[in-house]
């Protein structure tokens, strides 16, 4: 869906940048700038800049730069639009779409998450007073849930009467069925989804509410967990549990651990593991691992990954050839799972996930911890399962380490083991199912890997800005931040920087800075414009244009030179001549401009007669027909 620019031009104006930054930098006030340590980058000295009259943000160090949306959408990990609808809703800003369709969407979904949003909170509430929910709270007490956990993780309580919550939130049904709260039973009654079951609410990224997962309790009737099921707010292989609390910690560590169920996340988080998450009864699925790597590259799995089998771990090699992932398996006791040792041996929970091993160096343990490895025959039949479980990952480098890890621990020889590898069916060398291959179906090394893209929202590197001389640096920078005071005096002749030419240009023809970086192909230009946002002009602008025009001026009379000495010159060695003197007269006079009253007119005048004559001749690849702005006209920076 498409929102309306008008509608993207006041949310960008009308949004305190330096207020939202502050919510993750401590900015302090620099001259007319706000600075502080880059969010997207690991640094002692601050190199973040806000510029908050333009709107616009830069990091010195990565080049990180945008506006409100573009940080939103980087600090939390949402699309586009949806980081636009965060930022009218903070605005209480009504936001207006292309087409009727497009409308409608936003407001069925808004009907939908107001719904879940009062549906959590009234759960909620029954749990903490309502009398029968008794059982339900004696029972997280149990659990080591004290008031703190109820309140952070908003568990509620479902009561068993059938239509409770329809009669208490008193919605439409379209609107409860939506949101997945109530469904019709056999009898044509509306009741609701949840019945005698401690909820706990799932959120997305932002923290906004899209379903529930529901406890049966001890002794209760129906299956032990019940999840909402698949609405227009929730796609269980897309969502995660706990990634609203745990996304801060992810980034910071580089790493996320995965879990199955929901007291697993609150028991990781309650022991310090905050980078936890869970899928919502299913299995990982590469919705979650697309999700996730726009976090962190780094997957901990902190359940039984081994009882997936094979066809897990073809999907797990799989994810991390082309998502760029990174899978690992802590090694939990058998029978236990995170939500119990973080009760009874949170010091070896916290051990185990620090101690998370390589997917397939998890299941190789596994088979070797299991062998019989003090008689032949044992380590033989380990060193065959071993070579089955090697021969599934596609990187020939990999396969090899751990051949020889598996050849020592069976005292045996590597080659020998290379030799069983590529003799026996479902050899590694061979392109297996699910696998990728080069050439005449080899697997691919890491060499021949195509780089992964960032994950929506994910602070990739940006590029470096290129080196612009000085003056053109600041010309720009005066056009960006004082554009009244060049206005109608500059023009694509007086850049001799492809780069700088190329800002000035897109900035000339855009009403806004906003419009000029968005309709810039060049990634230098974007990170250019950018970083101009945030830079102070220290120069008066008469000078930093006598500068620029002297530049231009000296770069034509060295092409005219070049061009009288050229066999084929394309005009007379007259013209050539008059064209020099012309040049170099006008750049005697802008030299030669006494101090004193009317000076800045003077200047203004040679300027405009050197500008004319540089104009009016194809220079640099420059047609004599550039647009210059007139007088009055500038390049607006107004977000």
């Amino acid at each position: 869906m498409a929102i309306v620019e008008e509608d993207l031009a006041r949310v960008r104006s009308a949004t305190d940048l330096v207020a939202l930054v502050s919510e993750r930098v401590a900015l302090r006030r620099v001259g007319t700038r706000w600075v502080g340590l880059c969010p997207f980058h690991a640094e002692k000295t601050p190199s973040f800049s806000v510029n908050a009259e333009l709107g616009r943000y830069y990091c010195f160090g990565c080049q990180a730069h945008g506006d409100a949306i573009s940080f939103l959408m980087e600090t939390e990990h949402l699309d586009f639009v949806p980081a636009v609808e965060v930022l009218a809703a903070r605005l209480g800003m009504a936001l207006r779409y292309e087409d009727a369709g497009s409308a409608a969407r936003p407001k069925r979904s808004a009907e939908l998450a107001q719904a879940m949003e009062k549906a959590v909170a009234w759960y909620h509430g029954r749990l903490l007073a309502a009398p029968d929910a008794g059982e339900a709270r004696a029972y997280l007490r149990r659990r080591g849930y004290d008031g703190e956990v109820v309140r952070r993780y908003r568990l509620g309580w479902a009561p068993a009467g059938w239509d409770a919550l329809v009669r208490a939130l008193k919605l439409p049904e379209e609107v409860l069925a939506g949101a997945g709260l109530a469904s019709r039973n056999s009898r044509g009654q509306l009741i609701d989804f949840f019945r005698a079951r401690v909820l706990f609410p799932i959120f997305d990224p932002a923290g906004r509410p899209v379903g529930i997962g529901g406890r049966v309790l001890p002794g209760g009737q129906g299956p032990k967990y019940k999840n909402t099921g698949s609405t227009a707010l929730y796609d269980k292989s897309k969502v995660l549990y706990g990634l609203n609390w745990a996304k801060s910690a992810i980034v910071e560590r580089g790493q996320v651990v995965v879990c199955e169920a929901y007291t697993d996340v609150i028991g990781l988080h309650r022991c310090g593991v905050t980078e936890a998450v869970a899928t919502c009864g299913t299995a990982l699925a590469e919705g979650h691992v697309r999700l996730l790597s726009g976090f962190a590259r780094r997957i901990v799995l902190a359940y039984d990954a081994d009882a997936a089998g094979q066809q897990a771990a073809l999907h797990f090699f799989d994810w991390e050839r082309r998502l760029g992932a990174d899978i690992r398996v802590v090694a939990l006791p058998a029978g236990s799972d995170p939500a119990d040792l973080a009760l009874e041996d949170p010091d070896g929970l916290r051990r185990a996930v620090a101690e998370a091993k390589p997917y397939l160096g998890f299941r190789l343990e596994r088979v070797l911890s299991a062998a019989d490895l003090a008689s032949p025959e044992g380590r033989a039949r380990a060193a065959e399962q071993c070579l089955q479980l090697t021969a599934d990952h596609p990187d020939p480098l990999v396969r090899d380490q751990y051949l020889m890890q598996v050849a020592d621990r069976c005292r045996l020889s590597p080659d020998q083991l290379r030799e069983l590898a590529l003799a026996g069916p479902g050899r590694p060398g061979e392109r297996r199912a699910g696998r990728a291959a080069g050439p005449a179906g080899r697997a691919v090394g890491p060499a021949e890997r195509q780089p992964v893209a960032p994950g929506p929202g994910r602070p990739a590197r940006r590029p470096a800005v290129a080196k612009v001389p000085p003056p053109e640096l600041e010309a720009l920078r005066l056009a960006v931040q004082v554009p009244g005071a060049v206005a109608g005096h500059l023009h694509a002749a007086l850049f001799g920087s492809d780069l700088a030419r190329a800002t000035f240009e897109v900035l000339a023809s855009s009403l806004t800075l906003s419009e000029a970086i968005e309709r810039a192909d060049d990634p230098q230009v974007v990170a250019l414009l950018g970083r101009l946002a945030v830079e102070e002009s220290q120069e008066e602008p008469d000078d930093v244009l006598e500068r620029l025009v002297e530049r231009a001026v000296a770069r034509a009379l060295g092409e005219l030179q070049r061009e009288a000495r050229s066999e084929r010159p394309t005009r007379s060695h007259r013209e050539l001549a008059q064209l020099v003197s012309q040049l170099k007269l006008g750049l005697e006079e802008l030299r030669s401009a006494e101090p004193g009253p009317g000076r800045a007119a003077r200047l203004a005048e040679a300027r405009g007669r050197l500008l004319t004559l540089l104009v009016g001749r194809p220079m640099d690849g420059s047609a004599g027909t550039d647009v210059v702005p007139p007088p009055g006209a500038q390049p607006s920076v107004a977000t």
